[in-house]
């Protein structure tokens, strides 16, 4: 009989970004895959014209707390997975992962897999910590299986109790889907960084700090942006090369997001296509988040031959290597991320070796081609256990 899996998850653009790489090789496979979705019918016929042989099912999962609407989402998730049987249902984003969870498990599917890509009680305080992490806990205890997407994260639930060894794993060395080297092409380094800095009217001689997410408070952009304006005393010309979603600006201080949206030498890009493009402008790449699952972003900068500055976070800190491919700094350590940055911007020779030494790193431990056997094999084992 075909094993049929069903993959949850809120919003398209995890679709694109987490679940598209690896639909060819289920196919290959014969596992019969369904999508579930919050999608407009635009983005799910484009998805089917692409893949004809997923399924997909639309629920609106609601954003934000919504009690009714929580409700029905589980409810509706509940009668699907009991009507289609599924082998394996997985679940990742926050709200997808509470309602999958809960609605496979009052269905009784056999293998429950929490994709856990960051946890968002981590940067709380106070009730709504205690709330946010009873639901983290409830969700780990719900799910037969939970894999995170780097040992920083794993290490970390595990030493605080939310699952054991028993039912979670890190598949190879971490990510959520490896690299594309073929896509992070460091031969066309120079060819991309010309394009961008053409396209924006950077000088070439011009020093660029660059940073890859959506703005907002978790996201470090406070320090970010502080750490731009101290970079400026010493280099007046420099650029910060921002690419992302403007989000969330709600989150910000009125000052910080003031300077972020007046100073000329922010580069606000909004989302785009081929980041790779857009990180072989910089000569360094930072992120200095409160939280990540992983930080793609700084796997991403280093095949490109782009020396790192992250926080001291589990998932960032398991995106690079501590001195080789670059540096870490305290949450929060304005002080500490400035002087990195600014040793790569005085000493480009030396930026370029570390970037050189991290798309080494990279080759070895996160491409693409292999991760997708090692996730293959893992999805194959754990539909096997039924």
């Amino acid at each position: 009989m075909q094993k049929r899996i069903c993959i949850c998850t809120t919003l398209w653009s995890s679709i694109n970004n987490w679940i598209i790489p690896f639909l060819n090789d289920y196919n290959k496979r014969g596992i019969d895959v369904t999508i579930v979705c919050n999608m407009n019918k635009e983005y799910e016929l484009g998805l089917k014209k692409s893949y004809p042989f997923i399924h997909t099912h639309k629920i609106n999962f609601p954003r934000g707390i919504d009690a009714m609407g929580s409700i029905k989402s589980i409810w509706s998730l509940y009668r699907f997975f009991k009507k289609e049987k599924f082998d394996l249902v997985q679940y990742s984003t926050p709200n997808a992962s509470m309602y999958g969870a809960l609605a496979a498990k009052m269905a009784k599917v056999p293998v429950r897999l929490y994709c856990q890509w960051g946890m968002v009680y981590v940067t709380m305080t106070g009730l709504k910590r205690r709330v946010f992490e009873t639901i983290e806990r409830m969700i780990c205890r719900f799910s037969t299986q939970i894999q995170p997407d780097s040992y920083g994260n794993l290490n970390f639930c595990r030493e605080n109790g939310l699952y054991d060894e028993n039912k979670s794993c890190v598949i190879w060395n971490g990510s959520a889907k490896g690299i594309d080297l073929d896509a992070y092409n460091i031969d066309k380094k120079e060819e991309y960084s010309d394009e961008i800095k053409t396209q924006y009217g950077i000088p070439q001689d011009v020093p660029v700090v660059g940073f890859v997410g959506r703005l907002g408070r978790e996201k470090g952009c406070h320090e970010l942006f502080k750490a731009f304006q101290n970079i400026k005393k010493e280099f007046p010309a420099a650029k910060l090369l921002f690419v992302g979603p403007i989000e969330k600006k709600e989150t910000m201080e009125p000052d910080m997001l003031e300077y972020f949206e007046t100073c000329n030498d922010i580069i606000k890009t909004d989302r785009v296509e081929h980041v790779e493009k857009y990180i072989s402008a910089m000569d360094v790449y930072v992120l200095p988040s409160y939280r990540e699952g992983f930080g793609m972003g700084v796997v991403e900068a280093s095949a490109m031959g782009v020396p790192v500055v992250v926080t001291q976070y589990p998932g960032p800190s398991s995106a690079m290597e501590e001195g080789v491919t670059g540096y870490s700094v305290p949450v929060k350590d304005i002080k500490q991320l400035t002087e990195y940055i600014l040793q790569f911007l005085r000493d480009p020779e030396m930026a370029k070796r570390v970037g050189m030494q991290g798309r080494k790193w990279v080759e070895t431990r996160f491409d693409r081609k292999i991760f997708i056997q090692k996730y293959m094999e893992n999805r194959m084992n754990l539909i096997n256990l039924k």
